[in-house]
C-alpha cells in the first residue's frame, strides 16, 4: 500500500495492531476488575491497564507522527476529523443526557403511584429519607469556580497559540492542568465526606454515576491536555497546524459546560428544602 502513488487528498491508514491490542487489554482489565471487586486479587487488573495505557501512548504516537510528516492529515482530512470530534462530543452529550434522565425520573416522579417498588425504597420523598445533601455553596461552588477558571486559561493558551506567543501557550495549559488536578483532589474530597453512598438508594447511585462519569472525564481531558503541553514543549503545535490542541479545548469547554448543568440541577436545584451536610 505504501508503494502506491497517493493522487487524492484522504489518508488511506495503515495497517495497524492497535485496535486489536486495546481491545484484549481493555477486556484483561474488565476480567480483572471483575475478579478484583469479588475479592480476588488485582494484579490481572493491573497488567490490563498497564497494556491500555501502553497502547494509548503508541497508537497516539503514530498518529502523531502521520499529522507532522505534512502529508496524510490534509486540509480535507482535517475537516473530517474536525467532524469526528463533534460527533465523538455529540455522543456524550447523548451519554451524559441518560443519566440526567436518570435523576430527573426520581426527582419528578418520586411518589408516582405506577412506581410502587420506587415509593417504598423512597418513602415517596426526593432525596430519599436520611440522605444528607452536600451544602451547593460549599466544595461543590469551589469546584465549579475551578472549572470555569480551567476555561479561561485553556481559551488563552489557544489565543496565545494563535498569535505565535510560545510563553502564553505553555502558561495556559500549564495552569489548565493544574486546575484539572486541584478539581479531580476536590471532588475525591467531596466524596469522603458525602452523606450517602452509591448503595442503598437511587439518589446515590444517580449522583455518584453522574458526577463520577463527568470526573473521569475531567481526568482524560487532564491527560488531553499534558499530552498537547509536552507536544507543544517540542515544537509540535504551529498556529496553522494544532488540530490536537484545538480538539483537547473542545473536550475541556464540554466538561466544563456539563458540570454547570450537574452543578444547577443536582447540587442547587436538588438541594433546595431538604436538609444540607456541612
Amino acid at each position: 500500500m505504501a508503494d502506491l502513488v497517493k493522487n487524492h487528498d484522504y489518508h488511506m491508514v495503515e495497517p495497524s495492531p492497535w485496535p486489536a491490542v486495546m481491545s484484549a487489554a481493555v477486556f484483561i482489565m474488565a476480567v480483572g476488575g471483575i475478579i478484583w471487586m469479588r475479592g480476588g486479587i488485582p494484579w490481572l487488573f493491573a497488567a490490563g491497564f498497564v497494556g491500555v495505557l501502553y497502547t494509548m501512548y503508541a497508537w497516539w504516537s503514530d498518529v502523531i507522527k502521520e499529522a507532522n510528516n505534512g502529508v496524510d492529515h490534509t486540509a480535507v482530512v482535517q475537516m473530517h476529523h474536525r467532524y469526528g470530534m463533534l460527533l465523538f462530543i455529540a455522543s456524550e452529550v447523548m451519554v451524559f443526557f441518560g443519566f440526567f434522565w436518570a435523576y430527573f425520573d426520581g426527582f419528578f416522579r418520586l411518589d408516582d403511584v405506577e412506581q410502587y417498588a420506587r415509593v417504598a425504597a423512597t418513602s415517596g420523598a426526593w432525596p430519599p429519607a436520611g440522605v444528607e445533601l452536600f451544602d451547593p455553596f460549599h466544595l461543590p461552588l469551589f469546584n465549579t469556580l475551578i472549572l470555569l477558571t480551567s476555561g479561561t486559561t485553556v481559551t488563552w493558551a489557544h489565543h496565545a497559540l494563535l498569535e505565535g506567543d510560545r510563553q502564553g501557550l505553555r502558561w495556559g495549559l500549564v495552569l489548565t492542568v493544574g486546575l484539572g488536578i486541584l478539581f479531580t483532589a476536590m471532588q475525591i474530597l467531596e466524596y469522603t465526606e458525602a452523606g450517602f453512598s452509591f448503595a442503598g438508594n437511587m439518589y446515590g447511585s444517580t449522583f455518584f454515576m453522574a458526577t463520577g462519569l463527568h470526573g473521569v472525564h475531567v481526568f482524560i481531558g487532564t491527560v488531553f491536555l499534558a499530552v498537547c503541553l509536552l507536544r507543544a514543549e517540542r515544537g509540535d503545535f504551529t498556529p496553522e497546524r494544532h488540530l490536537g490542541f484545538e480538539f483537547a479545548a473542545w473536550y475541556w469547554h464540554f466538561v466544563d459546560v456539563v458540570w454547570l448543568f450537574l452543578f444547577a440541577s443536582i447540587y442547587i436545584w436538588g438541594s433546595w428544602g431538604v436538609a444540607l451536610h456541612h
